[in-house]
């Protein structure tokens, strides 16, 4: 299947992150990404100045073999209805839009095939997360072909099930840099300097995932490992997983994700 050129509206923090992931990772040309973004950002000059084609003449769109749908959900429609006239007839949508569903998005893009997929922002790195979902095969495949240089791909059976990955996998960057905040707060709180506690929050985090990445042990198999019967870990262990702690907290904010991911769609 031919997915290049690759066009993107919008190129903002995530958009970008996925245009230079595939830059990066060489899975696509620069001079085969055309974006449109209205106020561009420094990665997004960046792959300008490498070929990519920004803010082009409408009568480029129709060259686009894949689109990305990488604007915010409350603007979706109004972008649609500017843009897909101008698509060819079978270009294929994939969405990262939060919350807007398949029905909504084909009948929006004239009928055109539509995947969605929800990235973390780690695809500008190679290290990212997607979750794909699709009704077609072929439409899920293409949109795997197009992830899979960035991210772990988890294929999803139901599209229902896009607004509980979006509140684990989409936000979840955001949860793990609020604990590493957390963290240097609390370290701070027992004495530690400002400068000493943040570097120590975020290299105890890299630390933790890069292991986890690299070994085959469950993360309860991890955590057991790091915990010492009656040690220090176990008593700040009795804390986080205690009635108020990390789980009731984590499952609310999941919940609250899912609802507001509902509320966009």
């Amino acid at each position: 299947m031919t997915m290049t050129p690759v066009l993107f509206l919008g190129a903002g923090r995530m958009g970008a992150a996925i245009a230079a992931g595939l830059a990066e990772a060489g899975a696509v040309r620069a001079d085969d990404l055309i974006l449109i973004e209205p106020h561009p950002g420094p990665d997004v000059a960046a792959l300008a100045r490498r070929g990519a084609r920004l803010n082009p003449g409408r009568d480029v769109l129709a060259q686009a073999r894949t689109v990305v749908l990488a604007v915010k959900p409350q603007m979706w429609r109004a972008v649609a209805e500017t843009y897909a006239p101008h698509l060819a007839a079978d270009a294929r949508i994939v969405s990262i839009a939060a919350g807007v569903r398949t029905d909504a998005l084909g009948k929006a893009f004239g009928g055109r095939p539509v995947a969605r997929v929800m990235p973390t922002t780690a695809v500008a790195v190679g290290k990212g997360v997607a979750s794909i979902w699709a009704a077609d095969p072929r439409d899920r495949a293409a949109a795997r072909a197009l992830f899979a240089p960035l991210a772990h791909v988890v294929d999803l059976p139901d599209e229902d099930l896009m607004d509980a990955a979006t509140a684990v996998s989409g936000s979840g960057p955001a949860y793990v840099y609020a604990l590493v905040e957390a963290m240097a707060e609390a370290g701070v709180a027992a004495g530690l300097s400002a400068t000493a506690a943040a570097e120590l929050a975020r290299a105890t985090v890299i630390g933790a995932a890069a292991l986890m990445e690299k070994s085959p042990e469950t993360p309860e198999a991890l955590r057991i490992q790091v915990t010492s019967p009656g040690g220090t870990t176990a008593a700040a262990l009795q804390v986080l997983q205690g009635e108020t702690g990390l789980g009731p907290l984590m499952t609310a904010a999941v919940a609250a994700a899912v609802a507001r991911a509902r509320e966009l769609g």
